[in-house]
Parts: structure tokens; sequence; C-alpha cells
């Protein structure tokens, strides 16, 4: 049986107001792994002891709902955890800001994006010479697109880092680390979520209009075809099996490793 530890990323206060970014794991990993064994913690609830890492194959950080980036000195409780994880040796995946999370505790940095807010679906995602070959994508197309929202990414990478994918938008869509006990796959965008659940977020964000507008097609981009169009996907790539691919890759990458 598979066993992951879902590192929550969202703040107390987001919490509170139901918006768990570890719900979206824990949907696609009940899809993916039905019989698999999954933990949720919250670091900015309480710091995390050593041996909640214990028993487990795999660590996952999610995206996050919170204004700082993962340099500032508030997200410090998630760093933590983070080099609590990297220290275990274990694979460790990241999303969003779980990607750009591993960037800053490994010694990049991050900051708002030159292009400010990516929004709906990270469209046009293309593979480095790297990204090609790397497990990561096994069975993806390159161009791919997938659902994602955020104003922050990786301005200077960490030494060692790999960039795996880019778009227009981000040149670090994708990267793997692998060097000094680390073990770690990471995107920008959220292959755990669906578009209608980005969708749905839109209540919670101040979009400009052009953003905005894209709201109804990614309610309904998921089974929609033409509306996977009009916001630049194949409407492959929104199935769930499709969406879902670079997690079912790690989640093999993980069983081969143990």
């Amino acid at each position: 049986m598979t066993r992951l530890l879902i590192v929550e990323s969202n703040s107390t206060d987001l919490l509170a107001q139901s918006r768990s970014a570890s719900s979206y794991f824990l949907k696609a990993f009940q899809a993916l792994i039905p019989q698999a064994e999954l933990r949720v913690v919250a670091p900015y609830a309480a710091p995390l002891s050593a041996n909640v890492f214990d028993g487990v194959d795999g660590i996952v950080f999610t995206g996050s709902g919170v204004a700082w980036t993962t340099c500032d000195e508030r997200a410090a409780p998630l760093r933590d955890a983070m080099e609590m994880a990297f220290a275990t040796g274990l694979p460790v995946w990241g999303s969003c800001n779980g990607m750009q999370l591993a960037a800053s505790v490994l010694g990049g940095h991050v900051n708002d994006s030159p292009n400010g807010l990516e929004f709906g679906l990270a469209s046009g995602v293309t593979f480095t010479d790297a990204g090609k070959t790397h497990p990561m994508f096994a069975g993806r197309s390159c161009g791919l697109a997938s659902p994602c929202v955020h104003s922050h990414e990786v301005i200077r990478l960490p030494e060692g880092a790999v960039v795996l994918a880019s778009n227009g938008h981000s040149e670090v869509q994708a990267i793997a680390y692998q060097k000094n006990g680390v073990d770690f796959w990471g995107v920008q965008y959220h292959p755990e979520m669906a578009a209608l659940d980005v969708g749905r977020i839109a209540n919670a964000l101040h979009l400009k209009e052009d953003h905005a507008a894209m709201v109804p097609d990614l309610l309904s981009a998921d089974s929609d075809a033409d509306a996977a169009r009009r916001l630049g996907a194949r409407p492959e790539d929104l199935t769930p099996q499709m969406r879902m691919r670079e997690l079912s890759n790690w989640l093999d990458y993980i069983s081969k490793a143990a």
C-alpha cells in the first residue's frame, strides 16, 4: 500500500474559510490509487515533529492561497517542514507554491512574476531537452495545458535544479532536483485540480476583466472541447487520465524506489 503525507500549505485563516489545498490532492490520489493511505498535516497550524514522516513513501506539498512568497519570513513554518521532508531522503512532490517552496529552501529565489497573474490554464507548456526524457512527462505531449493560478514564480533557480518545462508566461513550469539526498519533482501548475476547480476559485480572487471572462469556459472545459480550445488547451489535456499524468508518473516512480 502506498502511504503519502500531504502538507497543507494554506494558512489557518484560509482553512477557516474552507479553502483547503490538500482537498484537491486527496481527491486526485483517491482516484489514482484508491487503496492509498493518505495523511494531511498543516504546518501553519502547528510545527511538525520529525516522526510525522515515519512510515510514508512520499511527501506532497500543496499549492497555497497566501499573499506572501515562499521567501517571506511568514512562510517559515512551511520552509521548516520542507527542510525536514528533504532530510528524510524520500521522494517529494510540489505543485505551484510547493515548487516555489523547494526553490526557496534549496537556495533559489521566488518573487512576483514579471508577467503578473497566470490564471485558468498554463497553456503551451513545452519540454526542455531534459524534460523530454524525464519520467515526469512519460505519456505527455509537448505543448500541454494544465489548470493553474499563480502570481509568484521562481526567479532564480537553486544550483543543481533542472528545468523540465517552460511556457510564455513562466520560464520555470517544472523542475527536478536530485542532489545531496534530495529527491524532488515539482510543477508550477496544478495537475491535481480540474479546470472546474480553478473556475470556482475565481470567486475568491479580484480578477481583471480578461481573466474574469475565462470563468464560464473554465467551469465547463473539462467536458466541453470548444471551451477547452478557447482556453488554449487540447481537450484531451483536461481529461482526468491525462491531466493527472505527472502525478501518476510520480507515483510509479515512488513504487519503483520503494
